[in-house]
């Protein structure tokens, strides 16, 4: 087998894909909890932005940031294009099914575990699509109980994700939760690569594909604009704090139409 070098650049990409990892899961949890604050239609859009941020920047770019640090020696690796762009796409939308799932489950665990179970089996097969998508001129091979390990790391850290994001409020809790799902991630990612090995072929032949450095320039200016977009819609939207008044002075306006009260406007003044 060939010799494998996973932090080809150090601390550097590690580093990086946890840092961006963590942002990426507390800006998700900022955008479930507005959901769970608003609900209805509004909440729909909120778990959809909650879906990039954690799916997109949280996993998958922490994913292609730590395979920046993979190298072979001897070995040139290329990446195929629609099978990376494939293994993104995958983690958004497994991650959006499980907070759906989770959110309209209510207090039950079952829709909790199905939505983990989901989003675990999802986000483990965007790993190994996303490993698929690398060509080099080499045989790569996986070492079964490691894989079954990483899936089952995947599992439990997304069924821990949506417990935080349906039930984390306050800005220490995020913060905290968010840090926790960083080393989740990071975990999952390096168990799986730990699985594998691979054997070089003795004559090496041109590698199609992208180079790794190709996709950075699009990765940065995408994930800037989306995580500016995102932070503009929270900082931009009344705060937990008047969302929960809000919902308060509903539920009390409510109570007092159904007993008969008179109905009063936003400063307590009766109407009519």
């Amino acid at each position: 087998m060939s010799p494998i070098e996973h932090f080809s650049h150090g601390l550097l990409t590690p580093v990086l894909a946890y840092a961006v990892s963590s942002v990426g899961s507390m800006l998700g949890l900022l955008l479930t909890a507005r959901a769970r604050l608003t609900g209805g239609r509004e909440a729909t859009y909120w778990l959809a932005g909650a879906a990039v941020a954690i799916g997109g920047t949280g996993i998958w770019t922490m994913h292609f940031i730590a395979m920046l640090g993979f190298s072979v020696p001897g070995s040139v690796i290329r990446y195929d294009v629609p099978l990376t762009v494939a293994s993104a796409l995958l983690a958004i939308v497994v991650v959006g099914a499980g907070l759906f799932l989770a959110s309209h489950g209510g207090e039950r665990p079952s829709r909790l575990i199905a939505g983990g179970v989901l989003t675990g089996a999802g986000v483990a097969g965007m790993h190994y699509l996303g490993m698929a998508a690398m060509n080099m001129s080499g045989h790569v091979s996986y070492d079964p109980p490691v894989v079954a390990l990483s899936v089952l790391i995947a599992v439990a850290a997304a069924t821990a994700a949506l417990w935080f994001a349906l039930r984390v409020t306050g800005a220490l809790k995020i913060g905290g939760a968010a840090l926790v799902m960083g080393i989740a991630v990071a975990g999952m990612h390096y168990t799986g690569m730990a699985s594998m090995s691979v054997q070089a072929h003795s004559d090496m032949v041109p590698v199609a594909g992208a180079q790794g450095i190709d996709f950075l320039l699009p990765l940065i200016v995408g994930i800037s604009l989306v995580t500016v977009g995102l932070l503009l819609a929270v900082v931009l939207s009344p705060s937990e704090k008047e969302l929960r008044s809000e919902a308060e002075f509903k539920e009390r306006l409510r109570r007092g139409n159904a007993e008969g009260a008179p109905e009063v406007d936003l400063f307590g003044t009766p109407r009519g």
